[in-house]
């Protein structure tokens, strides 16, 4: 009986092999092609002041091991950064770090090193973590459903959109998903076997989801779902009785607890040994003596990961843009719409067949029995449990901007697709028709995942399925899922092919374009000049309906680029006046990038030229909040004519 099984095990390793070998080739080859995308300005040189300086000061609003990872071999390359610059000095205190890392994220990128190289070495490591993520949902799906049902995993997530685009790129999103995987199994490990070295896997995971985005704080949620679900429906092998029940709980409530506050400790150290010289001013009342320098340095780790805690709930609320139409505020519906549009049709269509056969193979089989091993029926309900709650916490999110926020139910879907060979193999004998039909249904969605992921090559951002029934997908989604700033070489090579010696530029994003394309002036959609009559200009995609609004741009001639991440418009000889038909819209329909309620993007762009002015934009800025929180209009910033 072992002897097919050995072949059919080598057979499935090296298929998983050459399926991780082609997502390196997909997304690391788009990746190569690409500019630094808005978060990664501020994320790469943040990470490498980690390394260098052990000072947590920039971009806190982070956890730091993404950040970390990416800078090692920036680090033990020696990248030059500047620690005296206005930049860095400025940014000691929390609130003026938020505006200081992305100017100091520039000058690291642009002026002290070269970009194109910086970007290479920095997305490696995450390009590395994509892959690893893919391997442990091989590896898992086929402890979980065999050889195939772990091929059947693994060709899903290396084609899906989501994961090409944001795999090698500079951001929490990826190693979240990573991370939040492994703490749901080895969660699932601990009820099953309380044992010390579960505990530690628990504690490992954990810290290092903990470690990588904030909202990794769900799986607190999603191990007390889990252990309800037991009450009220318990999985078969467990005690029936309220006592043996209790007492099989017992141990394992104390498991898990001992691996939240090893967790806990892990997290502690790494933000304690990654703050060693960042100044404790945030704990003065404290004191000033050596027992008080010594608990504010002792207390500051706790301070910074929660003053980055309290920052995202009180940022995460802003405006999104769905279908063409923009909110004020969330809607529950983002996450679902924009997943149907994202997901190759293969992947959807993978959806209804696993159910159907989840239905069949409940109704065939004997007494009910389920595809999954008995050994991990405590696993296959803590992965429903997780995707219940995170995909809830999604929806109910009133941060509504991009896809890769919904990485971590991605994963744990594609990974509950698992059983669905193992249930065709089991049903072949009562309904062979039926289940060679369905192998040829899921052999050809499967196919057409993989096929669709090598024509998209290279251009995912902006990736949408023909459920946009060719509506460009800039008129049905926002931000990172139509562009990121990422396309400013396909801008260069359009500028260089029609010899355009200076080219108008509204792109999405804070950074000096002059270093991608060495032609462009900043330009705003919104307010074009009298000599931009006759010339070309490019626009983001981001920025025609949501992050500006320019959809009259689109009647003039106009070429996509990058796929449509950009569009190149020629504009004609004569522009209509503001709020005349076909012209530019007057100021009081103006829309501001990030949803913003002032000119962020004007902000950064005199900042970047003039890092000295941060003391002034900083108290412009906070002047500018405070007076719209008093229904008062923002005061002119101090350097406008």
């Amino acid at each position: 009986m072992g002897e097919p099984v050995k072949p059919r095990s080598i057979l499935s390793a090296l298929l998983a092999v050459l399926l991780l070998a082609l997502m390196a080739f997909l997304a690391g080859g788009a990746a190569l092609r690409e500019s630094a995308t808005v978060d990664e300005v501020s994320h790469i040189g943040a990470g490498v002041s980690y390394l260098q300086n052990l000072d947590l000061r920039m971009n806190p609003e982070h956890p730091p091991l993404p950040k970390v990872l990416a800078a090692i071999p920036l680090v033990i390359r020696g990248v030059r950064v500047d620690y005296n610059h206005i930049s860095w000095t400025f940014s000691e205190k929390f609130f003026p770090a938020y505006l200081g890392q992305w100017v100091f994220g520039e000058w690291f990128l642009e002026k002290w090193n070269d970009p194109k190289t910086i970007l290479k070495w920095a997305r490696l490591p995450m390009l590395l973590l994509t892959l690893i993520l893919g391997a442990s949902l091989y590896i898992l799906a086929r402890r979980l459903a065999g050889p195939w049902g772990g091929l059947l995993c693994l060709s899903l997530f290396i084609s899906t959109s989501a994961f090409l685009t944001f795999g090698p790129l500079v951001h929490t999103d990826i190693a979240a998903a990573l991370f939040c995987l492994l703490a749901l199994w080895t969660f699932a490990h601990v009820w099953r076997e309380p044992s010390r070295k579960n505990v530690l896997l628990l504690a490992l995971s954990l810290a290092g989801a903990l470690l990588s985005k904030f909202t990794a704080g769900l799986l607190f949620f999603a191990f007390l779902a889990f252990a309800l679900s037991l009450r009220f429906r318990p999985v078969p092998g467990l005690p029936e009785s309220k006592g043996e029940g209790r007492l099989w709980r017992r141990p394992r409530w104390r498991a898990t607890l001992q691996g939240i506050l090893c967790a806990a400790l892990l997290v502690y150290v790494f933000y304690l040994v990654f703050s060693w010289h960042q100044p404790t001013n945030a704990l003065y009342r404290l004191g000033s003596g050596p027992v008080a320098l010594f608990f504010r340095r002792a207390l500051l780790p706790p301070v910074i990961y929660l003053r980055g805690v309290f920052w995202v709930l009180i940022s995460s609320r802003r405006p999104t843009f769905i279908l063409g139409r923009t909110y004020s505020h969330g809607v529950w519906f983002y996450f679902p719409v924009v997943f149907a549009l994202k997901s190759t049709l293969g992947f959807l269509a993978m959806l209804p067949l696993s159910l159907l056969f989840a239905l069949a193979h409940k109704r065939r089989r004997a007494s009910g029995a389920s595809a999954i091993p008995s050994q991990l029926v405590l696993h296959w309900r803590v992965l429903w449990v997780g995707l219940l709650v995170f995909t809830g916490a999604c929806m109910l999110s009133p941060l509504d901007i991009s896809i890769r926020h919904f990485s971590v139910p991605l994963v744990l879907l594609i990974l509950l697709l698992a059983p669905v060979p193992q249930m065709m193999r089991e049903l072949r004998a009562s309904i062979p028709t039926w289940v060679q039909l369905g192998t040829a249904a899921v052999t050809v969605a499967v196919a057409s995942c993989l096929f669709t992921a090598v024509r998209a090559y290279p251009y995912y951002f902006p990736f949408v399925n023909s459920l946009s029934m060719g509506r460009p997908a800039y008129t049905l989604m926002n931000d990172s899922n139509v562009d990121w700033n990422q396309s400013l070489p396909e801008v260069k090579r359009f500028a260089d092919q029609h010899g355009l010696e200076k080219i108008g530029l509204d792109e999405y994003g804070l950074s000096d374009p002059t270093a991608s394309v060495p032609q462009a002036q900043v330009w705003n959609c919104q307010k074009p000049a009298p000599e931009d009559a006759g010339q070309w200009v490019v626009v983001s995609a981001g920025m025609i309906l949501d992050g500006h609004n320019c959809g009259w741009l689109m009647q003039y001639p106009n070429e996509a680029l990058a796929g449509g991440s950009m569009y190149a418009v020629h504009l004609h000889s004569q522009i209509p006046a503001p709020g005349r038909p076909g012209g530019p819209p007057l100021p009081s329909a103006f829309r501001q990038f990030g949803g913003a309620p002032i000119d962020i993007q004007g902000l950064f762009v005199h900042l970047n030229k003039h890092p000295e002015d941060l003391p002034r934009g900083f108290t412009w800025m906070t002047t500018a909040f405070t007076s719209m929180s008093k229904s008062q209009a923002p005061p002119k910033s101090p350097w406008e004519p």
